[in-house]
C-alpha cells in the first residue's frame, strides 16, 4: 500500500490514445520527474488536463495530456495521475518505462480497484461489478453490472447484516444480563427478525441462476441427426453464414461455437456433429464431442426434420435428465410427416425463416422463465456471493432451530454470529488476504 503503482489502462495495440495510470503516495512526484510543461504536475488543480511532454534522459518520448486526481477524491482514494499519450505500442511502452524508472512499480491485475476497496471507496460487490461491467456482452448484463456498481446489491446485503446485528446485540445483552428474562413476546420478535433476515437471504439466492446467465451466457447446444439443418439453424440465429451448409449428411465434423445476444441474454451457441451410426473415425470423434457438449449444456435445442418420420433420439440418455430441452421441427415449408402430429415443438423453416421469431420467444421463456426476474430486479449475485449466502442461510436455520428448541442464548448467539460473518464476506466486512487475492487476480491489468 506504500508503493506507487502504474499500468497501461487501455488495451495494448495501435489506437488514437492510450492511458498510463499511476496511483500511490508518490504518484505526483513521479509525474513531476518525467513531465515537462508550463506547470509541474504538483501545481495542477485536480481533474484538469495539462499539455506537456514526457522526457526521459533528456529526450522527448511523446506529447501528452496529464491530469492529477488528488486523494481522497479519486478512483483509488490515493493520489492518481493519468497520462494520455498516443496509442502506439512502442510509444505507450516507452511512457510506462519512464514512469517505472521514475519510481513506480508495475501494478498487479486489479490492484487499482483493490486499493479502491481497501480505502473504502467501494464495497466488495461494487469492486466485482467493475469487471462485470467490462465483460458485459448484452444490455441486461450491462444494466446488472451498473446497478451493482452503484451499490444496490451492497445495500441489500447491508440490510441483512443490520437485521442480524440487531438480533445478535439483543441476544448478547440477555447473556450479559441473565436476570432480564426474554418474555414470549420478545422471543417471538427475535424469531420474526431472524425469519426476515432468512427470507432476504433466500431472495438474493434466487437470483443466482440469473447472475450466471448474465455473466457467463447460456450454453446452448444444437443437436440432432445429420442433415436436419443444425448448421442452417446456427446461421439463422447468428444472422450470417458462419457454418458450411450442405445437402450431404455429416458435413459438420467438429463443433462450432458462437455467442449471440437474444433479447439481452448471451447465448453460447454450439453447433455439433450429427448423431448416427458411422464407420468414419473422424465423424465418430465429432459425435463423441457432441455427447460431451450435451452433458455440459444449459439448454439443448433438439432439431429434427419435420418432413421425415419421427425417430427416437440417439442421444436421449446423455447428460442431465432435468436439463431444459426444446424440440424444434425444421422444414416447415414442406409437408409435415403424420408421425409428428400432436407433438409439442416449435415449427420453423431455416430456408424461409418461418417460425424463427416464435423460436426466439420460446428460447427466452425457457431460459428466463418468462423474464419475471428481469422485470422485478436486475440484481444478480455471482458464484462467490451464492456460496457465502448459502452458508449464512444454514447458520440462520440453525439459529432458528436453537431458538424454537429452547436452547440457551449462548448457542443461539454462536449461530447468529456465524451467519453475520458469512453475510459480511459478500461485501468484504470479513475479508482475508486470500479472498482478496483470488477476486482481484481475475481483473485486467490497469484496472
Amino acid at each position: 500500500m506504500n508503493d506507487t503503482i502504474a499500468a497501461v489502462s487501455t488495451p495494448f495495440g495501435e489506437g488514437a490514445i492510450a492511458v498510463v495510470r499511476l496511483s500511490g503516495p508518490r504518484a505526483v512526484a513521479v509525474a513531476d520527474a518525467i513531465f515537462s510543461s508550463k506547470k509541474k504536475a504538483g501545481e495542477l488543480p485536480s481533474r484538469v488536463q495539462q499539455y506537456g511532454k514526457i522526457i526521459e534522459d533528456g529526450r522527448v518520448i511523446d506529447d501528452v495530456l496529464l491530469s492529477v486526481h488528488r486523494a481522497p477524491a479519486s478512483y483509488t482514494g490515493e493520489d492518481v495521475v493519468e497520462i494520455n499519450c498516443h496509442g502506439g505500442i512502442l510509444v505507450t511502452r516507452r511512457v510506462l518505462d519512464a514512469v517505472i524508472a521514475g519510481g513506480a512499480r508495475v501494478a498487479e491485475p486489479g490492484e487499482f480497484t483493490q486499493r479502491a476497496f481497501l480505502h473504502g471507496k467501494m464495497d466488495l460487490t461494487q469492486a466485482e461489478a467493475v469487471m462485470d461491467l467490462i465483460r458485459a456482452q448484452t444490455d441486461l448484463a450491462l444494466r446488472a453490472a451498473t446497478e451493482q456498481l452503484e451499490g444496490r446489491l451492497g445495500a441489500r446485503v447491508r440490510e441483512i447484516r443490520e437485521l442480524l446485528l440487531n438480533l445478535l446485540a439483543h441476544i448478547e445483552a440477555f447473556i450479559d444480563f441473565p436476570d432480564e428474562d426474554i418474555d414470549p413476546d420478545t422471543g417471538a420478535t427475535l424469531l420474526k427478525h431472524l425469519d426476515d433476515a432468512r427470507e432476504k437471504i433466500a431472495a438474493l439466492l434466487r437470483t443466482a441462476d440469473q447472475g450466471k446467465i448474465l455473466r457467463e451466457g447460456v450454453r446452448t447446444v444444437i443437436v440432432g441427426e445429420p442433415n436436419v439443418g443444425k448448421s442452417s439453424l446456427l446461421n439463422v440465429l447468428l444472422g450470417y453464414e458462419r457454418a458450411i451448409v450442405s445437402a450431404l449428411p455429416g458435413t459438420t465434423r467438429d463443433t462450432i461455437e458462437e455467442v449471440i445476444n437474444l433479447r439481452g441474454i448471451p447465448l453460447r451457441l454450439v453447433d455439433t456433429a450429427g448423431l448416427r451410426e458411422s464407420e468414419d473415425a473422424i465423424e465418430r470423434e465429432g459425435m463423441a464431442r457432441t455427447l460431451q457438449h450435451i452433458e455440459r449444456a444449459d439448454l439443448v435445442l433438439h432439431l429434427a426434420d419435420g418432413s421425415e418420420p419421427r425417430r427416437q433420439a440417439a442421444w436421449a440418455s446423455a447428460g442431465d435428465a432435468h436439463r431444459p430441452e426444446l424440440l424444434i421441427l425444421n422444414k416447415r415449408d414442406l409437408s409435415e410427416h403424420a408421425s409428428w402430429t400432436g407433438v409439442e415443438g416449435v415449427r420453423i423453416s431455416c430456408r424461409t425463416l418461418e417460425g424463427t421469431d416464435q423460436l426466439a420467444d420460446d428460447i427466452f421463456r425457457r431460459v428466463m422463465g418468462g423474464g419475471v426476474a428481469l422485470r422485478d430486479s436486475s440484481i444478480a449475485i455471482n458464484a462467490r456471493h451464492q456460496a457465502c449466502l448459502k452458508t449464512a442461510a444454514q447458520f440462520a436455520d440453525a439459529a432458528r432451530s436453537a431458538l424454537t428448541g429452547g436452547l440457551s442464548a449462548e448457542f443461539i448467539a454462536i449461530e447468529v454470529r456465524a451467519a453475520l460473518d458469512a453475510v459480511g464476506e459478500v461485501v468484504g466486512k470479513a475479508d482475508t488476504e486470500e479472498l482478496l487475492g483470488k477476486i482481484f487476480s481475475n481483473f485486467c491489468i490497469g484496472k
